[in-house]
């Protein structure tokens, strides 16, 4: 059944003709065959540039990556003949009867600590706190010698107190200026790197840069070991070993005893402080924050600048008229799609009762106030001998199932029958010609 708020008269809408000649417009549909949207091509087409720039990223990240992969392979490593290896120090030591090994864990390094050996941690800054621990409780007292390279912060702290790094100074040929035996032979030498401000007691400075040393000797308190602080590597790197002094300086510090301990610290080790870890914001450099803030703002101020401006909403006719029947129908389906019987037939009753107040007299606010409304038309129910309780009809609950809506939606078009003025149909009037 139609509901009685579906009227016969068209009007316009968004919706096209569904009927078959019952539309004012017909819309025109595409061609069998063509695609609705953009083919894939175009879209390739269109990404063409954003393909292409994130291809020239992925190659310069690669290629970088090669590039410093290639700086840093055997990098201060016995057993490499790379310019940044050490393998010819190594070998100049075991000409001289010292046996060098090679150790990759603290345990190990620990292990080997004595009064006839060397240690020679190559990248001290790596050694956590607890490695450093370890290591110093192993070499303090030993009567050995433990050399660090490039010290940092962290590492004097624990591994040699009473130095701690002060400036940078660039690599270069300098002289020893100071009394030490190792340093006097060796003459002139490429060091810097780190210079260290000392304030240890019996310590031999030598090398400074701007009055601070970038070579450190600490004697052990408790034996008569020593620490060695080299502020940088280059002198055990295969292609600076023989400029200037730094052979000499370099077998004198670590020939001085039988055997040589070298230390290459590793991620890998299973005595590494995983809870000193850097997370991935660790890594970004310091005001990246800021940054992102600004960049987040800057987005915001343009998406507002190029935003479509919404005005109000105007009415616009479009060139398609559509019968409220079929509306009515179209949306007698949704309901009936999502099982909305409570909405479809206070739908039904609210069209019914806004029917019958315009036959009643009832203003329209009142058409749905059942104390406005039911009076007056029991009152014209019994004046044409009707009697019927209209009150769950018009206001009652929604329907069980689609047969009481049904039912339903033919009671209230009987109701809205019943209260209409009943006027006498006029017979036909017949002509010669045929009935008119």
């Amino acid at each position: 059944m139609t509901p009685p708020s579906a009227e016969s008269t068209p009007t316009t809408g968004t919706v096209p003709s569904t009927g078959t000649g019952t539309g004012t417009a017909a819309v025109q549909q595409p061609p069998v065959g063509r695609p609705l949207g953009p083919t894939l091509g175009q879209r390739l087409r269109r990404a063409r540039g954003l393909v292409i720039g994130v291809l020239i990223l992925f190659l310069a990240a690669t290629a970088l990556a090669l590039l410093r992969s290639g700086e840093q392979r055997g990098l201060l490593d016995p057993r490499s003949a790379e310019p940044r290896g050490s393998r010819a120090t190594a070998e100049l030591l075991k000409e001289r009867g010292v046996e060098v090994t090679v150790a990759t864990t603290t345990e190990e390094t620990s292990a080997a600590a004595g009064p006839d050996t060397t240690i020679l941690v190559t990248r001290p800054d790596l050694l956590g706190p607890g490695q450093q621990a370890t290591l110093r409780s192993a070499t303090s007292g030993s009567g050995g010698r433990l050399v660090l390279l490039g010290a940092g912060q962290d590492a004097t702290r624990t591994l040699a107190p009473g130095v701690r790094p002060a400036a940078k100074a660039a690599v270069e040929a300098r002289e020893p200026r100071c009394s030490a035996d190792f340093a006097r032979r060796a003459g002139r030498a490429e060091l810097g790197g780190n210079s260290y401000a000392v304030s240890a007691d019996r310590a031999q400075v030598c090398y400074p840069h701007d009055g601070l040393p970038t070579l450190v000797l600490l004697p052990d308190r408790t034996g008569t070991g020593d620490t060695v602080l080299l502020g940088a590597p280059d002198p055990l790197h295969n292609n600076r070993l023989a400029e200037e002094g730094n052979a000499s300086l370099v077998l004198q510090l670590l020939g001085s005893r039988d055997h040589l301990v070298w230390y290459l610290p590793s991620p890998a080790d299973p005595a590494a402080d995983r809870d000193d870890e850097k997370t991935v914001l660790d890594l970004l450099p310091a005001g990246w924050l800021y940054g992102a803030l600004q960049l987040a703002l800057a987005v915001v101020l343009a998406a507002l600048w190029r935003a479509r401006r919404l005005g109000p909403l105007v009415h616009e006719d479009l060139p398609v008229a559509v019968h409220a029947s079929e509306t009515t129908e179209g949306r007698a389906r949704l309901y009936h799609q999502t099982h909305s019987r409570d909405r479809a037939a206070e739908s039904l009753r609210h069209a019914a009762r806004a029917r019958l107040a315009t036959l009643l007299g009832v203003s329209p606010r009142g058409a749905h106030t059942p104390e406005l409304l039911l009076p007056a038309l029991d009152t014209r129910l019994r004046a044409t001998g009707d009697v019927l309780d209209a009150l769950p009809l018009l206001f009652g609950r929604p329907p069980v199932d689609d047969a009481a809506l049904v039912r339903l939606a033919d009671a209230l078009d009987d109701l809205v029958s019943r209260t209409s003025p009943r006027q006498p149909v006029a017979p036909a009037r017949v002509d010669k010609d045929g009935p008119s």
